[in-house]
């Protein structure tokens, strides 16, 4: 798919634009001219009943799937039929509903891996700059500590990831998102599975990051975080967008109650 520059998405404060973007699988029409824009600086929550596309809709902007028709633009520039890495590398990261941590490796080193375009990948580095590779490698370590201290999973440096807790493996991401620097994070039900008690550490993790400039659109079904952080509030229902509002708006609009429950 051809990428082209919107003039006009430049002059706008969005972060990220989506426009009219649809995705079948077969028959089955997942997301169904969808539209929305993620402001820079906002904790924005996309919810909606099971089904409703809002999975699918992060894969498409993510670039895991390539939309039918639409676009989607992140600071201006078209990134719809960008491989996932590229994406990446603009700024966005994602994280998914089930952990993908590297369940080989400790903490410190799933850390040390996420940042990208490091010395030691250049082999010819490794063999005539070493000096440079080590200078780099005791940043990055030294980064990753203090980002394990931050999500206070400092003590389990050295524990292979895939024995963390569920909880502690949304730490995790949160985590690696840190060490990625990124500009916006698509979060995807990063609440499933987590007890109370690391849920508020959650919410005060997203608040601090947000204070930090990072920009945050989350998929969650826990309505306690939801109304709790962000704002504004999208809904979809059976793969398009039904509204956009305030929590209060969201929940007293009696559309989005018929959605979770069924006219």
């Amino acid at each position: 798919m051809a990428l082209e520059m919107n003039v006009e998405m430049k002059n706008s404060d969005d972060l990220l634009k989506v426009e009219g973007i649809c995705k079948s699988f077969g028959k089955m029409l997942a997301v169904n001219q969808c539209s929305l824009e993620v402001s820079k600086g906002t904790i924005t929550a996309l919810i909606g009943p099971n089904g409703a596309g809002k999975t699918t809709l992060f894969n498409l902007i993510s670039g895991f799937h390539k939309p039918d028709t639409g676009k989607v633009f992140l600071k201006g520039d078209r990134i719809d039929g960008l491989r996932p890495d590229k994406i990446f590398h603009k700024g966005l990261i994602r994280t998914f509903q089930i952990s993908r941590e590297l369940e080989k490796m400790t903490l410190l080193e799933n850390l040390m891996l996420v940042p990208g375009q490091q010395e030691g990948e250049i082999i010819w580095n490794a063999w005539f700059r070493p000096w440079r590779v080590r200078a780099q490698e005791k940043q990055v370590k030294e980064r990753a500590l203090e980002t394990l201290r931050f999500v206070e999973l400092f003590h389990l440096k050295d524990e292979y990831a895939g024995n963390l807790s569920t909880g502690q493996k949304r730490l995790l991401e949160i985590a690696r998102t840190m060490m990625a620097d990124p500009e916006i994070v698509l979060l995807d039900e990063p609440g499933a599975g987590v007890n109370p008690t690391l849920m508020n550490k959650l919410i005060g993790y997203i608040h601090q990051l947000n204070g930090r400039g990072i920009t945050f659109l989350i998929v969650e079904h826990n309505m306690e975080l939801v109304m709790t952080i962000c704002d504004p509030i999208i809904v979809m229902n059976a793969g398009s967008i039904l509204t956009q509002g305030t929590p209060p708006q969201i929940r007293n609009d009696e559309r989005v109650i018929n959605a979770y429950l069924g006219d």
